[in-house]
């Protein structure tokens, strides 16, 4: 059996191959990146030091506009509806005449009224002048003293028949003015529910029309009752303060409403069969955007947190069971990890309201592959980093 020798080298490419594995074994030892345990290079993280924020804390409530004011158009006598003055849809003002009932019947109850009012009038003169004649024969002795006292009886009983004449013709004239129909409030009325030629009764259950007031709206939002007592808890124990009255809507559509509105109370009882409590809000309307019964929502800071502190969502990690923790650099310059509470953002921070105290050292940079109780080099974020320019080949210490 014949063996093949590789054919042997040159001595000198032997020493230049040896010279080179020694070079480049003597600049991976020369690195100047600070060793970690087990001859790792340390991790450069950088951090944001925990500082206590006043953060708002914002409650997003689901609500429905509803007018500023309501009004029925009701007649108030009885009688065919014989005109129509409004435009149905329009703008009407208070006081404005909106239905004409037949006047005929009204007409002439003041026509009577005022007759039987000169009747009395005149039936009470006549009886003034006979007792003021029988007063003096009286005090003669010309004529009994009783038919005088019966004169004067029937003096001041003609001048009490004249009140009420005169009582009778004011509600006439009070039923011959409900014949025309005004508008009780000022605002946008709907459509006519009465036509021409229909009958009109003060006793009917349908109105005539209806009129809303909608600048300004009110916007009715509903708050768990739950949330509304947890609430003010946290204000009793000092935790979070009150906050802003200002409300913003959001549209169907999410679109924003560009003018803010005030709350202006909440109820004193809670709804027996949703739980929740009304709070009422107004917001100008002038253009008329916000219609009575549209489904809104309202966003409004109902409290303020003063000890809430903010990080960026990206330091915030999860674990498996959804639970919320950051890292931090211990004391001997670590990395630890540090169980949170932040179940909400703000602007573009998350909040944490819970496992962090002021001074703490968030870690918010180089966080890929960074384990508890890894040795870190902790430097402030955003820190400039020196990058040195790379040398000319053949050039250099290590060359």
């Amino acid at each position: 059996m014949v063996y093949l020798l590789p054919p042997k080298l040159p001595l000198v490419k032997h020493a230049s191959l040896t010279l080179g594995l020694l070079a480049l074994t003597a600049l991976g030892g020369c690195s100047n990146e600070p060793q970690g345990a087990g001859g790792r290079p340390t991790a450069t993280v950088g951090y944001i030091v925990a500082t206590p924020s006043t953060v708002p804390l914002p409650a997003t409530l689901s609500g429905r506009t509803v007018a500023y004011e309501t009004s029925q158009v009701r007649p108030q006598v009885t009688g065919v509806i014989r005109k129509r003055y409004f435009t149905q849809g329009s703008y009407v003002r208070a006081g404005q005449p909106l239905f004409q009932i037949d006047p005929s019947l009204y007409e002439a109850a003041v026509n009577q009224a005022r007759a039987n009012l000169a009747s009395a009038r005149a039936t009470a003169d006549a009886a003034s002048a006979k007792a003021e004649r029988f007063k003096p024969l009286a005090e003669m002795e010309a004529i009994a003293k009783q038919d005088y006292t019966d004169a004067l009886a029937e003096a001041r009983v003609a001048k009490a028949t004249v009140q009420q004449m005169a009582a009778t013709l004011d509600t006439a004239k009070i039923n011959l003015r409900f014949t025309t129909v005004p508008a009780p409030i000022s605002g946008r009325i709907g459509r006519s529910l009465a036509t021409v030629g229909a009958l009109a009764s003060a006793s009917q259950a349908d109105p005539l029309a209806l009129i809303q007031r909608t600048d300004p709206i009110y916007v009715d939002m509903q708050q768990s009752a739950a949330e509304l007592t947890s609430l003010r808890r946290k204000l009793a124990a000092g935790g979070v303060k009150p906050g802003d009255t200002t409300v913003h809507l959001k549209m169907d559509d999410g679109s924003q409403y560009e003018l803010p509105g005030t709350v202006e109370f909440s109820e004193v009882t809670v709804d027996q069969d949703t739980g929740t409590v009304t709070l009422r809000a107004r917001f100008p309307n002038p253009d008329g955007l916000l219609l009575p019964g549209m489904f809104v929502t309202a966003v409004f800071d109902q409290a303020t947190d003063p000890n809430a502190i903010l990080v960026p969502p990206t330091s915030v990690q999860r674990d498996f069971d959804g639970s919320a923790y950051v890292m931090v650099v211990d004391k001997d310059n670590k990395a630890a990890r540090r169980k949170v509470t932040a179940d909400r953002t703000y602007e573009d921070s998350s909040v944490v309201t819970a496992g962090l105290k002021k001074g703490d050292k968030v870690i918010v940079q180089g966080l890929n592959g960074l384990r508890q109780g890894t040795e870190v080099k902790p430097t402030p974020a955003s820190t400039p980093q020196k990058i040195a320019p790379p040398q000319a080949a053949g050039s250099g210490k290590g060359a």
